[in-house]
């Protein structure tokens, strides 16, 4: 064995030296290993879309069953309110309270303005008690802007 470190390596003294020429000029290329280099490039080039297409797919797909899935969910429901709406009880009950039907021989009473007098709304004070007359002519006024709003330039902006 020998004592003696390659140069590519040193133990811990500074940055290691690597000649780049000796170790490119160790590499032999043979036609075999161009071939298949060749080779493995040219099916990268040809996965790579079929990858990302499959990518996007998936995604999609990943969409489309969140989709069903709500839609799934919004049929449960409908059909779990049909279902209620075939009990006679449910429909008695949603009679009365949205169409105030009664049965025969009952009473109902509608009460209205049942808020308490702190949640009705307040009357206003009058703005004033005395009416004033306007000095100014409110037609001449309103011809006046809107001529020169018509013969205004356009503004433009400063620099």
């Amino acid at each position: 064995m020998s004592d003696r470190v390659p140069p590519s390596r040193t133990s811990g003294q500074g940055d290691p030296r690597v000649d780049v020429r000796a170790w490119l000029g160790g590499i032999r290329f043979s036609g075999f290993m161009v071939i298949m280099l060749g080779l493995v490039v040219l099916a990268v080039f040809t996965l790579v879309p079929t990858v990302g297409t499959y990518v996007d797919q998936r995604q999609q797909i990943a969409g489309l069953q969140d989709a069903v899935s709500l839609s799934q969910s919004e049929v449960d429901d409908l059909e779990a309110q049909r279902e209620r709406w075939t009990d006679p009880a449910y429909i008695t009950t949603q009679a009365r309270e949205r169409l105030y039907y009664v049965k025969p021989g009952e009473v109902v009473y509608l009460v209205d303005d049942d808020l308490p007098s702190s949640a009705l709304p307040q009357d206003e004070a009058p703005v004033s008690e005395d009416v004033e007359q306007t000095r100014t002519d409110w037609m001449a006024q309103l011809v006046r802007s809107v001529t020169t709003a018509g013969l205004a330039q356009t503004a433009v902006p400063a620099p």
